[in-house]
């Protein structure tokens, strides 16, 4: 069957776009090799006592950042456009991660762990998240804005590869900057203060974090560069009046005669540009915050950002290797979603992963209640992380980025993404004290929201495949 659009040309557009996905991951995932190395350095400090609740905060701190830009992304993409404010994701990016290397800069000294430089770090580390917030929403929007919509699904999964492979690249950065060193051993009192074992290797805990989160400054530096190499969106191009650009990138895109169509699709519900979020109904706008909501809630990046940690708790031996083993299995259950996502649909991969996940959280608890260690439990938690990447982690960026109406898009995924990233926040900030608790009870949680996500799905999310964006309105109008 003969195409009727230019794939070497969507592929090198996709290619450069999903970078942004790329350092999505890269910066969402670094925590999980710096962070003890982290605990450790906050925890000489003589002017404050850094506790397990501060650690959490610290670890997830980017994500307050990635509520803001998620927030954000909505004005940046209706003022700037989706290419320009990647542009100013990849500046965010490049500055967090020199920053986070060195968050002494100008005002402190180097290696002196202090509360201000405490301050510093995070202030460094929302920077970053601000440029994740903006490339979460910013990317499947922009792949999906340019895509032919028989391979839309394909190509908007492709970015969850990218976030994906960018984990799994940092976790692979990560063991290696930590070559023969080994992480802090952290003594608990018993009043419960934590404290550094004078056994713990030094250099981790001076150098060995700095190293990774500043591994990403390269990477940012090249998206940055690849970007002046790529065109505006056809649609956005259309909502600020330059429809024979728009035309233009169509052709490339699609050839003239399937780019004049799509150009009169695109003016025939691009009329009302400012037209309200609710222009379509609550239900459209509901829908994509609990596919954010939930997409999170179901535990997925407690695993993600603490599995070192994770792994060595459930008898894993080195849990560095069990990380990097895990975000190859990610990567390959995040490729059968590319592969099926545009034949089977998106509802179908949901619910399927949803019962998965189900299934591996659950056997974690159950672990943990009977005292199970070693393999089952590995198994357990890598299973969970699975069933995610072949489901609501690629299907639901899909959904957020098509499911919503072309005048409404930017304002509702801007809301949509920042729902997911308050509840990335809550859920990571409040791992750590709640799996010092209990592993079973807080696995037991994920895998409760897992069979509400199960049913929330059935009952209410369409099936988009194969609907052009334009289409959107016609669904929500109706």
């Amino acid at each position: 069957m003969k195409r009727d659009y230019n794939l070497a040309y969507i592929i090198s557009i996709t290619l450069v776009a999903t970078l942004g996905g790329l350092l999505f991951g890269y910066d969402t995932a670094v925590i999980s090799g710096a962070e003890k190395g982290l605990e450790g350095f906050f925890l000489q400090a003589t002017d404050f006592q850094y506790t397990k609740i501060l650690h959490g905060i610290t670890s997830s701190s980017a994500l307050i950042g990635c509520v803001i830009g998620g927030a954000l992304s909505g004005f940046f993409a209706s003022r700037l456009g989706r290419r320009d404010s990647l542009r100013i994701a990849s500046v965010l990016f490049f500055l967090s991660a020199l920053g986070s290397y060195y968050p002494e800069f100008l005002l402190f000294p180097k290696g002196v762990p202090s509360w201000d430089l405490l301050i510093a770090f995070n202030l460094y580390r929302v920077l970053g998240g601000i440029g994740v917030g903006l490339a979460s929403a910013i990317v499947p929007m922009y792949i999906a804005e340019i895509a032919p919509s028989s391979i839309r699904g394909t190509l908007v999964s492709c970015n969850q590869f990218a976030i994906i492979f960018g984990m799994l690249v940092v976790y692979f950065v990560n063991y290696l900057i930590l070559g023969g060193h080994t992480h802090p051993i952290i003594d608990k009192s018993a009043e419960g203060l934590l404290s550094v074992n004078p056994a713990s290797d030094p250099w981790t805990m001076a150098s060995g974090w700095r190293y990774m989160f500043g591994s990403e400054a390269f990477v940012a530096s090249v998206f940055g560069f690849l970007l002046f190499f790529v065109p505006k969106t056809p649609r956005y191009l259309v909502l600020i009046g330059q429809a024979p650009q728009a035309l233009a990138v169509l052709t490339k895109v699609n050839g003239e005669t399937k780019a004049r169509q799509i150009l009169a699709e695109i003016e025939a519900t691009s009329k009302e540009k400012k037209e309200k979020i609710f222009a379509y109904g609550v239900a459209v706008v509901i829908i994509g915050i609990f596919l954010s909501v939930f997409q999170q809630a179901i535990g997925i990046n407690a695993v993600l950002y603490y599995s070192p940690r994770i792994f060595e708790s459930a008898g894993a031996g080195d849990g560095m290797i069990q990380t990097v083993i895990m975000g190859i299995v990610n990567i390959v259950f995040t490729v059968v979603a590319i592969l099926t996502v545009d034949k089977f649909g998106r509802k179908p991969l949901l619910i399927i992963g949803s019962i998965g996940m189900a299934v591996g959280a659950f056997a974690v608890a159950i672990c943990d209640n009977f005292g199970v260690k070693g393999i089952v439990p590995v198994l357990s938690i890598i299973v969970y992380a699975a069933f995610f990447m072949m489901s609501w982690g690629p299907v639901c960026w899909v959904l957020i980025s098509e499911i919503f109406p072309n005048t409404i898009r930017g304002q509702a995924v801007a809301l949509a993404v920042a729902f997911q990233w308050i509840f990335n926040y809550i859920v990571s900030s409040t791992f750590p004290p709640l799996y010092d608790f209990s592993p079973m009870v807080a696995y037991g949680l994920y895998g409760a929201m897992c069979i509400l996500a199960a049913v929330f799905v059935w009952k209410w999310v369409p099936e988009t495949k194969g609907k052009t964006l334009e289409e959107m309105n016609k669904l929500w109008r109706k």
